[in-house]
C-alpha cells in the first residue's frame, strides 16, 4: 500500500513538472530570456546592426514585443550613427495576433523628410528586431494611429501588408 502511494505521488509530480515544463515553453506563454536584441540600421542604410536590451525577469509576448519596438523605435544609444525614426515617433500599442505582431505607431513616422530609403532601413530594423526566434512572430502589421495605411507619405515602403524578413 505505502509502494502504490509513493508511485501515484511520483507520476502526480512528473506530470505536473511536465505541465510546468510546457507551459513556460510554449509560444504565447513567457519570453525566457535575459535579454533581446534591438536592431537598428547603420548610416549606410543597408547594414543592420543588433544591440542587446536586458528584459530582467522573464515577461509575455506581448509586453515584451511592446518594449523591443519601443527601443528600437527609439533609436541605438547617443553617439550611435544610424538612421532613425521621425522626432517624436512612439509605439502606441502592440497586439500579438499568433505568429504576427501588430504594431500600432504614433503619426510622426509620416513626418519623415529622408525618404523612401531611410524609411525602408527604419522599417526594416523594427521588423528584424520582433521577427527574432526568441519572440516567436514571422511577420509585423503597421498601423498609423489605428489605422492602416497603404503606404507612408514617401510611398517607398507598402505597408498594406504584413512585413516579414523577406520583404527587404
Amino acid at each position: 500500500m505505502r509502494a502504490s502511494r509513493a508511485l501515484v505521488l511520483i507520476v502526480l509530480f512528473v506530470a505536473a513538472a511536465g505541465v510546468a515544463w510546457w507551459y513556460t515553453t510554449r509560444k504565447t506563454g513567457p519570453v525566457a530570456s535575459a535579454g533581446i536584441d534591438v536592431y537598428y540600421a547603420k548610416a549606410d542604410g543597408t547594414t543592420l546592426a543588433p544591440w542587446h536590451v536586458s528584459l530582467g525577469p522573464a515577461r509575455d509576448r506581448a509586453s515584451v514585443a511592446f518594449y523591443a519596438a519601443t527601443q528600437c523605435i527609439a533609436g541605438p544609444p547617443p553617439g550611435v550613427e544610424a538612421i532613425r525614426f521621425p522626432a517624436g515617433t512612439h509605439v502606441r500599442a502592440v497586439d500579438v495576433q499568433g505568429s504576427t505582431a501588430d504594431v500600432d505607431i504614433s503619426k510622426d513616422v509620416a513626418s519623415s523628410a529622408e525618404g523612401g530609403f531611410a524609411e525602408s532601413a527604419e522599417f526594416k530594423a523594427l521588423v528584424w528586431t520582433l521577427t527574432q526566434p526568441s519572440l516567436g512572430f514571422s511577420a509585423v502589421k503597421v498601423r498609423v494611429e489605428g489605422a492602416r495605411v497603404a503606404t507612408l507619405p514617401g510611398g517607398h515602403l507598402e505597408l498594406d501588408e504584413p512585413l516579414s524578413r523577406s520583404s527587404f
